[in-house]
């Protein structure tokens, strides 16, 4: 079931369906977010929980027995509960059951919210451990936007823009297993604050920072001067993707967690930035969406 929120600048829709927000309008009629078209990525913004990215061959152990998941997690196409809903809210939930414990064997209660903050929308994530053991969990964004958003303009016309000068090193992915090759890295910014997009880019898939001093990263069109500005400032790894068969979008990805390094083992308390969550404990993780 699609929700829709709305207040003086935006008009949002999202989708109980993975608790999936699919389009973010402005009051003057630009449409933001990628709108899952096809022959493209028929995504708009996918939920990445209980793991962000792969692991290797799917599996992983952990203290409570084996797990077994498919990239990204099980969220994506879950069956979420609508919960509460206002004219600029609503929030979903999901809660474990006999399928996901096959999975991913552990007790939870997962929150999303979606709510309107003047001309930006936040995402909250709310994660539960409802078991008595210690939960381990990787959650994060999967936002696409469109690229261009103005019609004549072109992809390269844009930039990602930190709000800090940046030096950073990313790592290159083994686009056979989808594992982080953290042994091999290309300088994509020295003491900069953007790149200008261009397809070449994610030719080896996605383009992972991590250790950043900026706070907020925006997409913005050097002719139109639209765009979109991410505040990032709750996750500590950020990913910019787009598939590499030069689609029309970009997506800005805040991860908590992220795909098995090749250098790691297969344990996944051991996996980077992992979320180590106590019995009882609730966590909750959030970004924003500012229009311009």
């Amino acid at each position: 079931m699609m929700t829709t929120l709305k207040n003086e600048y935006l008009t949002v829709t999202a989708c109980d369906t993975g608790a999936e927000m699919h389009s973010i309008v402005s009051a003057d009629g630009i449409s933001y977010m990628w709108d899952g078209h096809a022959p493209y990525w028929n995504k708009h913004s996918p939920t990445l929980f209980p793991i962000i990215g792969a692991l290797r061959n799917n599996f992983a152990t952990s203290a409570a027995g084996d797990i077994h998941l498919p990239k990204h997690g099980f969220c994506r196409t879950a069956p979420f509960e609508t919960v509460e809903t206002t004219a600029t809210s609503v929030t979903y939930r999901y809660t474990d059951n006999e399928e996901t414990f096959k999975q991913y064997p552990y007790h939870f209660e997962f929150m999303v919210t979606h709510a309107l903050e003047g001309d930006a929308v936040r995402t909250t994530y709310t994660v539960k451990n409802t078991g008595d053991g210690v939960m381990p969990y990787c959650v994060g964004g999967h936002p696409a936007f469109h690229v261009p958003l103005v019609e004549g303009e072109a992809y390269t016309d844009y930039l990602v823009e930190f709000e800090q000068n940046e030096t950073a090193d990313c790592p290159l992915i083994n686009m056979s297993t989808c594992l982080i090759e953290d042994s091999v890295r290309n300088r994509l910014l020295t003491d900069e604050k953007s790149f200008r997009l261009n397809h070449v880019l994610f030719r080896g898939d996605a383009l992972i920072f991590e250790n950043l001093k900026s706070k907020s990263v925006r997409l913005v069109s050097a002719k139109s001067g639209r765009g979109v500005e991410m505040d990032i400032s709750g996750f500590p790894v950020f990913a910019v993707w787009t598939m590499v068969d030069d689609q029309p979008f970009v997506c800005f990805e805040p991860w908590q967690g992220g795909a098995t390094r090749e250098s790691e083992d297969d344990v996944f308390e051991h996996k980077n930035h992992v979320v180590l969550a106590q019995p009882g404990e609730t966590r909750s993780f959030s970004y924003s969406v500012r229009v311009f």
